[in-house]
Parts: C-alpha cells; structure tokens; sequence
C-alpha cells in the first residue's frame, strides 16, 4: 500500500514539473494535462481512504475481531487466488481493543506478504487457546525465506515482518517466524491472556473465485 501511494504521487510530482514547463511555451496542452493530473489526484485519494479502512476497518469497531477477519481473508482470497482456512477461538474477543487491533494488523501484513513473496496455494489462519495465552498462526504452503537474515537486516524487502513484530511488542506480546524448504511459513503472534474462558470455534474456508467457462 504504501508503495502504491508512493508511485501515485511521484506522479503526480511529475506531471506538476511537466505543466510548470508546458506553460512557458504552449498554453493550449495545458488542459489534458491539468485534468490528467487531477485524475492522478483523486486516485491517491482513493488509495488513502482505503489504506485508512483497511488499517482500522469499521466492523473491527462495530462487530469484533472475528468478522473482520473474515471479512479480510474472504477479499484477499478473492484478489490473490489463494485459498485460505480461517479457524478462531470465539474467546478472543475478550482480549482489549488494542491487541484485537495487532491481531488483525498482523494478520492483514502476514497475508499481504504471502501473496507478493511466497507463491502459496493455501493459507491456514487459526486463534487458538494455549494454557494462559492467546496465539494467532498464519501458515502457508509457499517458498520458505531466510527468517533471522530478514529481521537482522535493516534494508530489506520484507519491512512488513519488522513492522509486524513491532506492534506486537508494543502491546506486550511476543512473535515467531519459521520458515523451512517445503514447510512454509508460519507467523504467530501471542499474547499472555489468563482470563480468557470459553472454547466455542469460528471456522470458514474461502476458496478463489473460479471464473466463468
């Protein structure tokens, strides 16, 4: 998301020094140029307000942890063609706004990495009970990377995985990356929750939409 912004208004920059030059030596091309640009704005306006819904959508607010997930993995599945299995601890609504939140946020981060880098076909995302803990799984079935190499490494491609761990530390909790040759990579975040009761199970798969033949 942040690359797409980016590119947007390097654009934008562009066609600006563009005009600025038009308009010492031809008036005339300044229209389609002037209403270019202005298209290139609105759309990075459209990219901002949907980086903003996506970052803190208004069902997590409105209905919970659980239907935003859903609500994520089912548009992600659609997009990416990955098929992914979602299975969550009901209970996990009882952990405070501010994990919920990390807890989608890793998830939405962990899932975007899986479609640029890691060629899977299946993506299993699971809230599960530990004895006085609550952890989230991502696992793919993708390529696998080298986890210590990418989080040691300043520069890198993978910021999001930094950026991952991160929040989840911030809010008290811990993170794990494995990745292995032909295992996948599984990102699990966890945090320290002893009050949580119940063990009633949201589960759902959402497949790739097969387009018409």
């Amino acid at each position: 998301m942040h690359d797409e912004i980016a590119q947007t208004l390097t654009g934008i920059n562009v066609q600006l020094a563009a005009l600025k030059a038009e308009a010492m030596v031809n008036v005339k091309g300044l229209q389609k140029k002037i209403a270019r640009t202005q298209r290139m704005v609105e759309k990075s306006v459209d990219i901002v307000h949907r980086f903003a819904r996506e970052l803190r959508p208004t069902v997590l607010d409105d209905l919970g942890l659980i239907p935003a997930l859903h609500s994520f993995v089912k548009g992600f599945s659609k997009q990416s063609r990955v098929h992914v299995r979602l299975t969550v601890y009901a209970a996990v609504e009882q952990l405070d706004n501010a994990r919920r939140t990390v807890l989608y946020r890793v998830a939405q981060e962990a899932l975007t990495n899986v479609a640029r880098h890691a060629r899977a076909s299946l993506v299993d995302v699971s809230v599960e009970k530990l004895p006085h803990s609550i952890c989230m799984k991502i696992r793919d079935n993708g390529k696998s990377f080298q986890v210590n190499r990418v989080l040691d490494i300043k520069k890198n491609k993978r910021l999001g995985l930094l950026g991952m761990r991160e929040r989840v530390e911030m809010v008290g909790g811990s993170l794990r990356v494995e990745s292995a040759p032909g295992k996948g990579t599984t990102s699990a975040p966890r945090f320290h929750s002893p009050t949580a009761t119940g063990f009633s199970v949201y589960e759902t798969h959402h497949r790739p939409t097969e387009g018409c033949s």
